[in-house]
């Protein structure tokens, strides 16, 4: 495991990058995007996708040049057509745009179709609180589970984002429908280290550790069972109709995961008559989940985004960890 310090990732990137001819804007953002998610600990959608998302440009699936545009308006609310251009420009546009909605409404919320991976969903939820807003956030995605019961996939597992800004450190809920994201577990196999808890089942419909068995028929464990296929369900149905897009079975009948559907929905608390009250609310409620006995002894709690904090904070320090197989294949790729 290498430790390259996050300037350098980000300009070996931007250099990929100018030579697929992305504009300077779109360029900027994307390299800042990957890199930010590895610095914050999720190398899965970060510099360990950007080789897979560099192979979606060379395949045409991805128009580098095309700009989102809006399509309808409804009140505090929009749709907007990604037209197949890089998923995170697509997804940093409608953010912003729904972040603008919310400071003049209180509430705003954008709605995207025919869009590309938005990589780390986080980012969007990182966005907002960094700018004081509260954001809720979901996309659909390619099936990679099956529903509670089933026996084929079905369902996605569609990430889902709850941002709240926090003084002492924002609080940022990331996780996908499925227990561990298809990148997480493409990250164990690239490690070749099984996972903690099953994740999926092998091709006997047995539950797994094994990531190389889930991979292999993309059969992942909704988070919660049956609860999780439910609600793997509704966000697609809500994606699909907010957006007016493809919902999780017509991205399936392609061969790659293309032209999906995602929200941005944005909360200004700053409106609110009791906004100055907010930070101690949070503190107590992390304060009370902070001081608890172990389970045991050397554990600790944590609210989502802590350990996202501290783990930025120490890559800014020392350098992002990066496998040597993943830098080895960015370098090929600069250097072609």
């Amino acid at each position: 495991m290498l430790r390259i310090p996050f300037e350098e990732i980000k300009q070996t990137l931007v250099t990929i990058l100018e030579k697929y001819d992305f504009s300077p804007a779109k360029t900027k953002i994307i390299a800042e995007t990957h890199t930010q998610s590895s610095c914050d600990g999720v190398y899965s959608h970060g510099l360990n996708r950007f080789p897979l998302f560099i192979e979606y440009v060379e395949k045409g699936l991805i128009d580098i040049t095309a700009e989102p545009e809006k399509v309808a308006s409804f009140g505090t609310m929009e749709r907007w057509d990604g037209r197949m251009g890089p998923g995170v420009t697509n997804a940093h546009h409608c953010m912003e745009r729904a972040l603008e909605l919310a400071k003049d409404h209180t509430l705003g919320a954008v709605a995207l179709r025919n869009t590309n991976h938005w990589m780390r969903g986080g980012t969007y939820g990182w966005k907002a609180v960094n700018k004081g807003m509260i954001a809720i956030c979901f996309t659909n995605t390619t099936p990679n589970m099956p529903p509670w019961g089933g026996k084929e996939s079905r369902i996605g597992n569609n990430p889902f984002i709850i941002a709240i800004p926090r003084s002492r450190g924002h609080v940022v809920l990331d996780m996908s429908m499925s227990q561990f994201s298809f990148g997480k577990i493409h990250n164990y196999k690239l490690n070749n280290e099984q996972l903690p808890f099953p994740g999926g089942w092998d091709e006997q419909g047995n539950l797994t550790r094994d990531p190389k068995k889930i991979l292999a028929r993309e059969r992942g464990l909704p988070i919660g069972y049956w609860k999780g296929s439910a609600l793997s369900m509704v966000l697609d149905m809500l994606a699909a109709l907010l957006s007016d897009g493809k919902s999780t079975r017509e991205i399936g009948s392609k061969e790659y995961e293309t032209g999906i559907s995602q929200v941005f929905l944005c909360i200004d608390p700053a409106k609110f008559s009791d906004g100055n009250l907010k930070d101690q609310l949070l503190d107590n409620i992390i304060d009370y989940v902070h001081d608890v006995p172990p389970m045991n002894k050397g554990d600790h709690t944590y609210y989502p985004g802590e350990r996202t904090l501290a783990t930025r904070k120490e890559q800014l320090k020392n350098g992002i960890r990066v496998s040597e197989e993943i830098w080895e294949t960015i370098n090929q790729l600069k250097d072609q």
